[in-house]
């Protein structure tokens, strides 16, 4: 008599399931189970991941789904929360029942939710073919009618059921002790399942694996709820630890008055043999002329734009025939036809786009059809680094586009496949050790500051590995010994880490679409995400895309990356500003390479607002480098990170002096000539191998993936192979051991070439604009700093580009309520500050100004409040405009700030004459000005006191630099500017001056005492600094954002940057100027 557990509920029953799908199938190996189910809440994110690692541990799996259904109708949307998804447990049979779960799913997203998915009767009769349904659990609908005493509502319930499904519906039964009224709803279930004959089937409800997680299921379950364990919630598991993974035995026991519901969920699983479709490239279908297919298509437009594109080669020649055969072999045609088709259509209509991120500039053929900017025989790219023949995943396409109109992309490759052939993919949240303690402490109720000092003490993950809760107690002493001496950070971790890793909520993924050659529906389950609104799909980009897993294991549908660059947006509008002022077009795509101006700028360091090389880091190794080509910006992009920077001083030396570079033997040269004798990128690695070992192309990629993984049984492998192929070619063993020692110790560094030229491309293409078209650039840069994330940290970006403007002698007006647009403008050589940038002042209330300023400028204030409608231009608004300057020309601030109140109110009965058409009786005329013609001269407010106004509605000074006041302390005492501290000044002493932008005020739990976090800017850059209890305790009234500040403090390594803890402070304002 076996049992199998037909609902079971995972990490995607999102926080109200503890349990990984690798753990839950183990946990079924280990008890000697043949199958089990998943079914978890309204959603099916995990079934095909579930599917994949079940067959592959021998257990079938039985893909489910605990649908919430409506009592009437999914569309009834007026029930309260709660009262209108009661719970139904359905299983595919097959198939055919696998789909139509997908459909159910998806239709309770799109149509029926309301708090939760909901599907109703009239989804299930449509699509039950294949499905097994269990009546639920407790909170199932014909339960609750029992529970209501409502025993013929029941019975009807239970009828329409067994109309809908037939054989198929079984009566769900779950003995949890502890949970009282439900020996009552089983005895009721029972009678009905013995009255009409309907099978009955046992369940336990899992929601997590072992019996003392209950605890842990408990915190989770808190964290969904925002409640503390210690509050009355409306959704508790823990005075019933009974929801885990029982054995068979255990269930057994709980039914041994009633064996045929243990023996019909071994019945039940038998029934169900579910084979997914998975592990073949679906492709969209490409329009075509008749009669051509889509390799013969390729190759016609290969062979018609290759002029327009190349200097035509016997090399290139070759080198396109070798690429398109391997591409119409593998039938990658289509591909290739759809992503140049939304490439072009995004350049035909304006809209910014990328050279070709990542691999992809490896293919002569993406560069002839303007897929990609980089051509490969230039940059001496292999193609087998973007497509090997050896190897059966499929090609993959990452494209840039400008930020602000990738949805226009979207849409075009909506509209063109069809809106029900294309979907953005869900990505999953993770409870990531720091934030699993966070939000455990929260749970416990323990202050924030102590989850915040647990969770600071973990150290930060490397080189793009999260850090774990065991890693963490490894590497910090300061946790360990917490974790020793303090029960509250013990019981913290100790919970934190069954949390660790699950997911926790869903969301959109950033770049990647999905396109079939039919409805998606029929391949994978859709909702709609919650923010926008946008059609996403339930499985992740690992369920979907055969180059996310290896042994094709994905439903294969085709996936492209399109993804949104918001320097590319600043090219664009940059581009745009040229256009309007000087009536030039730029294509940026074909400006030149070798522009003096533009390399003059980057090894001045002058990068600010350049892609890729703004940071302090970076301005430095420019000015050092003196970069004088497209392959040293190259470089840069590839060396500047953890590790690769052991090799800057190598590589600078070497391009200082080229006497100075050694090489093994004279076969390098051409290989590692470009990088000065130091290896940077892979692909030199493949070079290498090609060249010196006489591997193929094919077999050199494969090599160097090996040394990626480090996995030294492979490594000594590839080294025999190396050295033998090595000295078959007519080198020395000893030299071959050396070639051999030199890559392997620095393809660990070796960076992705392809990946670094298409960011070294974009970084020259802003770096011209700004050389060449300083206004229009600095113009385009700060509308898009004015766009980004409200706060500190923008203020501060804009305060340093506006900054930079000064540096490049470029005015920066203030704004001006009959010359400011919407955003920064041009003003003949100076840049005019938009509206947009002053607090307070929306996009409704600026439609509203620049409307009534099209028919006539503004002549005055209550000019301006008679022609503005003052519902939208309210009083902060101009309130705020005034503090700014937007009205200077007018009067003083002082004077119009008095006189507001009084011209909103002789403005209103202008408007209210108008409107009654008093002005028509007495004959004046309707568009009468209003002059200020008693607007008194109040005399204006202090120097310091409008600074103060500037910082209050724009967050820094517009007119004066707030450092340029103290400009004799500062020259005497400053020993840095913040951006050129650099990581050579670790451990040293300096006195730095700026403005404060971030305070962040917390309490220790050790003494209970008060310190802050402050992050701090001058015209260089920003830096985080930390001001401990002792010296806060003497300082705390100057931490206030906008302080200009003089600081001493020394310098820190914390995690991947730069921060200052302070010695001493002093507000500038305080001293003499």
């Amino acid at each position: 008599m076996s049992f199998v557990h037909l609902h079971v509920h995972s990490e995607y029953s999102l926080l109200d399931g503890l349990t990984k799908i690798e753990d839950l199938l183990e946990k079924v190996k280990n008890e000697g189970m043949n199958s089990v189910a998943l079914t978890d809440h309204g959603a099916m994110y995990g079934a095909f991941r579930f599917y994949i690692e079940a067959k592959k541990r021998g257990i079938k799996p039985i893909i489910g789904l605990e649908a919430y259904k409506a009592e009437a109708s999914r569309f009834d949307k007026n029930k309260k929360l709660g009262n209108d998804q009661f719970h139904l447990t359905l299983l595919a049979k097959n198939l055919e029942g696998y789909k139509n779960l997908m459909r159910l799913t998806t239709l309770a997203h799109l149509e029926g939710y309301y708090y939760k998915p909901r599907i109703d009767f009239e989804l299930l009769e449509e699509h039950h073919e294949g499905i097994i349904a269990l009546s639920g659990c407790l909170n199932a609908e014909i339960p609750s009618a029992l529970r209501d005493g409502q025993k013929d509502k029941a019975e009807k319930l239970l009828k329409r059921y067994v109309d809908i499904f037939g054989e198929d519906f079984y009566i769900e039964i779950q003995r949890i002790p502890g949970i009282d009224e439900l020996d009552d709803i089983n005895n009721q279930l029972i009678h009905l399942s013995r009255k009409y004959s309907i099978p009955i089937v046992a369940t336990n409800d899992v929601h997590y694996l072992d019996k003392d997680d209950a605890y842990a299921q408990e915190v989770l379950l808190c964290i969904q709820t925002s409640h503390t364990i210690y509050e009355d919630r409306p959704l508790t598991m823990i005075n019933t630890p009974e929801f885990y993974f029982k054995t068979e035995k255990e269930m057994q026991g709980l039914f041994l008055d009633l064996p045929e519901a243990i023996e019909n969920s071994q019945k039940i699983a038998d029934m169900c043999d579910v084979d997914v479709p998975h592990g073949k490239w679906i492709l969209p279908i490409y329009p075509l002329p008749e009669e051509e297919s889509p390799e013969e298509h390729l190759r016609e437009m290969v062979k018609e734009r290759t002029e327009k594109r190349l200097q035509i080669t016997e090399e290139a020649k070759i080198r396109l025939e070798y690429e398109l055969n391997i591409i119409c072999t593998k039938g990658y045609a289509t591909y290739f036809l759809i992503v140049q088709d939304f490439v072009n259509w995004a350049k035909k209509n304006g809209i910014a786009v990328g050279p070709g991120r990542g691999s992809v500039a490896g293919s002569l053929v993406a560069y002839v059809l303007a897929i990609s900017d980089i051509n490969p025989l230039d940059y001496n790219v292999p193609f087998e680094r973007f497509l090997n023949p050896d190897r059966p995943t499929p090609p993959d396409i990452d494209i840039d586009f400008a930020d602000k109109r990738r949805d226009e992309v979207l849409a075009y490759v909506t509209n063109k496949y069809g809106g029900d052939k294309v979907a953005q993919i869900i990505t999953f949240g993770r409870m990531e050790a720091r934030l699993a303690v966070r939000d455990v402490a929260r749970a416990l109720g323990l202050p924030y500051s102590q989850g915040d000092r647990i969770a600071k003490m973990m150290p930060q993950g490397k080189q793009g590995f999260a850090i774990t809760i065991d890693k963490a107690l490894e590497e910090s002493s300061t946790l360990k010994l917490a974790y020793a001496q303090e029960e509250d950070v013990k019981k913290v971790l100790d919970i934190a880490r069954k949390l660790e890793g699950v997911a926790r909520h869903s969301s959109v993924h950033a770049a990647g679409v999905i396109i079939a050659d039919k409805a998606l529906l029929e391949y994978v389950p859709l909702q709609r995400e919650a923010k926008a609104g946008k059609i996403i799909t339930q499985y992740d980009m690992y369920c979907l895309d055969l180059n996310a897993v290896s042994n094709n294991e994905a439903v294969g549908l085709m996936k492209i990356d399109i993804l949104g660059l918001r320097n590319l947006t600043i090219i664009e509008d940059a581009l745009a500003f040229v256009e309007k002022k000087l009536h030039k077009h730029i294509d940026i795509h074909n400006i030149s390479l070798d522009d003096e101006k533009t390399y003059k700028l980057i090894s001045d360091g002058r990068t600010i607002g350049v892609f890729q090389l703004e940071s302090r880091g970076m301005r430095r190794l420019a000015k050092d480098l003196k970069p004088s080509k497209l392959s040293d910006i190259t470089a840069m992009v590839a060396l500047y990170r953890p590790g690769p920077m052991d090799l800057i001083p190598s590589f600078l030396k070497g391009k200082k002096s080229e006497r100075s570079i050694r090489y093994l033997h004279k076969d390098l040269v051409s290989v590692l000539q470009e990088t000065y004798g130091v290896l940077v990128y892979q692909e030199q690695v493949m070079e290498i191998a090609h060249k010196i070992a006489g591997y193929s192309m094919s077999e050199a990629d494969a090599l160097r993936m090996a040394m990626g993984k480090k996995k030294k049984a492979l490594m000594r492998k590839e080294r025999m192979k190396f050295i033998e192929r090595a000295v078959s070619q007519g080198y020395t063993k000893k030299l071959a051991e050396q070639i051999f020692n030199f890559i392997e110790k620095f393809a660990a560094y070796g960076f992705n070439k392809p990946h670094s030229a298409s960011y070294a491309l974009i970084a020259y293409w802003t770096a011209f604009m700004k050389a060449n078209y300083p206004v229009e650039y600095m113009t385009a840069l700060l509308t898009a700093e004015l766009q980004g994330a409200a706060g500190a940290q923008r203020e501060a970006k804009m305060f340093q580009a506006i900054e930079e403007c000064r540096s490049m002698e470029i005015n920066v007006l203030p704004p001006d309520i009959n010359k400011s647009e919407y955003d920064f403008s041009i003003e003949k050589e100076s840049i005019r500050f938009g509206l947009s940038a002053i607090k307070n002042v929306g996009k409704s209330a600026i439609e509203s100004m620049l409307e009534a300023r099209s028919q006539n400028i503004f002549i005055g204030l209550r000019d301006f409040l008679s022609r503005v409608d003052v519902r939208r231009v309210n009083k902060k608004t101009v309130e705020s405009l005034i503090k700014s300057g937007a009205f200077d020309s007018f009067g003083t601030r002082a004077s119009l700030l008095t006189y507001y109140p009084k011209a909103l109110n002789e403005a209103s009965s202008q408007k209210k004459q108008v409107e009654s058409g008093q002005y028509d009786l007495f004959g004046a005329k309707r568009d009468q000005r209003l002059s200020d013609s008693d607007l008194e001269n109040i005399q204006e407010f202090s120097e310091d006191e409008l600074l103060l106004m500037e910082k209050e509605v724009i967050g820094f000074t517009i007119s004066t630099n707030p450092l340029s006041q103290y400009h004799d302390i500062i020259a005497r005492k400053v020993t840095k500017k913040i951006g050129e501290i650099s990581e050579d000044d670790i451990g040293s002493t300096h006195i730095i001056a700026g403005n404060i932008s971030q305070v962040r005020k917390v309490t220790t739990k050790k003494g209970n005492n008060r310190m802050a976090f402050v992050s701090v800017f001058d015209e260089t850059g920003s830096v985080d600094t930390v001001v401990f209890p002792k010296i806060y305790a003497s300082t705390k009234n100057i931490w206030i954002e906008n302080t200009t500040v003089l600081l001493k403090g020394r310098i820190n390594e914390r995690g991947d940057g730069l921060t200052i803890v302070v010695d001493n402070v002093i507000d500038l304002a305080t001293t003499k100027r």
